[in-house]
């Protein structure tokens, strides 16, 4: 019998791949960074053979590690990077360019163009997104109008789009030789060019765009058997691809917020947190996005609404990699505890521009409050407040949107393990913050998807049975203190903003 789920978990700055058991323990894992390619400002890429490449390491080094084969496995999830976009010739397998990632900005001068032609309401109504340089649309689009032969190769059948998961899934189950190109709602949700009530390709926001239709994906629910890895894969046999799940989506199936009003917040890269709206798609008001959550086999898709954060842990890699202040992303947590509190100095990495709930495109990275007195230690302790203050700013908008107040807030992701972030968190919120026994929720809920879909699982309630808190910080700072700071917050934010003109 099959004893085990795996889950591979494509991310922004690494891929791993993770072993789970039953009662959703890590059994066993690896993980690989990969290369950040950044030709320009604004301009981040990936390649997406070196991603593959790092995929089928991390497989073949856990099930060398724990002495595991293809028999050991009921089925595996996939989980990744959304809006990072690959486009691809599917007769030889060979990307036509790098991968933009969701983090790249080149196509904001399309996005405002769909703003200023008043195209930008039947965006939002029929996919429950802004018009921004953040999703996959613009992307797709930019490669069509500026990689030589792309649109022409549409026509004859050599050229297909996927986000990671679509390019990961497709490799894994046979690539040129009859690969699966497939999507599920989550990661569609995140394109712009999904109806997000009828979870299609919506023709008409196609047409807006100028995107071919037999560029995209088939559409499938986050947990159902799609197909089976190939024989002469990483797996060395054949296994159920039964999982998939954008990573943000991934990680509310992790922590178990299956019921509406549920929510959490991720700590990654960037920040994300979702409330769970069960079947009803909440138009945001405040700055947020309507999000497809999951979709179970046959059952209604579930939404939510979503606050994304461009820049939260790659601040603390900016640090490290440009700055020089700390050699490992880790030690930032001793150099902030060096100092009582930020001397006065704020920091707003919107290297990428400001997203939720701000959405403004022409802001920068801006370092404010500066003194003779401030030294590398407030630096790093304003980079962790400005990962709790961005959450406090989306916070506040997914309670005006929902109308719900949240008493406690599930915390996940690499950047967790920072205790001193964490209370941080909890003193900016008011709330307190309690994080999970296993932080990568992630790939957790990549697993879960794929179980539910072989029986591994019986259902939701059983996977609610595996959640156990690790530990809990509750609020230190008092109220005027907490809104002083956030006050002094909000004009650091107001001083990134207009830094690009046009």
């Amino acid at each position: 019998m099959a004893d085990f789920i795996g889950a591979i978990d494509q991310g922004t700055t690494s891929t791993r791949f993770m072993v789970f058991d039953r009662q959703g323990r890590e059994v066993g894992k690896h993980q690989l960074e990969h290369r950040q390619i950044m030709p320009g400002p604004g301009l981040v890429e990936h390649d997406p053979l070196e991603i593959l490449r790092n995929t089928e390491a991390v497989i073949r080094q856990t099930l060398t590690a724990k002495r595991l084969t293809a028999r050991d496995f009921a089925a595996i999830g996939v989980t990744n990077q959304r809006e990072t976009t690959v486009v691809w010739n599917p007769k030889t397998g060979e990307p036509w360019c790098n991968a933009i990632v969701w983090q790249d900005t080149r196509t904001q001068p399309l996005m405002a163009q769909l703003e200023q032609e008043g195209k930008g309401g039947l965006i939002r109504a029929r996919t429950g997104l802004p018009p921004s340089s953040y999703f996959s649309a613009g992307k797709i689009r930019w490669i069509l109008d500026h990689v030589p032969e792309v649109r022409e190769a549409v026509s004859r059948g050599e050229a297909i789009f996927g986000n990671i998961d679509a390019w990961v899934i497709w490799n894994l189950t046979g690539g040129k030789d009859g690969g699966k190109h497939i999507t599920d709602v989550t990661n569609a949700s995140r394109t712009m060019v999904m109806d997000l009530a009828s979870c299609s390709w919506d023709s008409e926001v196609l047409q807006l765009l100028d995107i071919p239709r037999e560029l995209l994906p088939e559409i499938r629910p986050s947990s159902e058997v799609y197909e089976s890895t190939r024989r002469d894969g990483p797996f060395g046999g054949q296994i159920p691809i039964s999982g998939n799940l954008g990573d943000q989506q991934a990680a509310t199936v992790g922590q178990a917020c299956f019921s509406p009003g549920e929510a959490k917040n991720t700590y990654g890269t960037g920040n994300f947190m979702l409330l769970n709206t069960g079947r009803e798609m909440v138009p945001s008001h405040a700055g947020l996005l309507t999000t497809a959550c999951y979709r179970l086999g046959k059952d209604p898709t579930i939404y939510a609404l979503e606050g994304s954060i461009a820049v939260t842990g790659s601040a603390v890699q900016w640090l490290r990699d440009q700055l020089g202040l700390i050699r490992q992303a880790d030690e930032i947590e001793a150099l902030a505890t060096g100092v009582k509190d930020n001397g006065g100095v704020y920091f707003v990495p919107a290297f990428s521009g400001l997203f939720a709930p701000y959405w403004r495109a022409d802001a920068r990275g801006t370092i404010v409050g500066l003194s003779r007195y401030a030294t590398k230690e407030h630096i790093a302790r304003a980079t962790l407040e400005a990962i709790c203050y961005q959450s406090r700013d989306v916070l506040h908008a997914m309670e005006k949107d929902s109308g719900i107040h949240l008493s406690v807030v599930k915390v996940d992701g690499g950047a967790t393990v920072n205790n001193t972030l964490m209370q941080i968190q909890a003193d900016i919120l008011g709330v307190p913050v309690v994080r999970p026994s296993l932080s990568e929720t992630t790939s957790l809920g990549a697993a879960y998807a794929a179980g539910l879909a072989v029986g591994f699982w019986d259902n939701v309630e059983s996977l609610r049975a595996n959640w156990k808190a690790d530990r809990q910080w509750e609020p230190q700072w008092s109220e005027d203190r907490r809104e002083s700071h956030y006050s002094q917050w909000r004009r650091a934010v107001e001083k990134s903003m207009g830094w690009l003109e046009g």
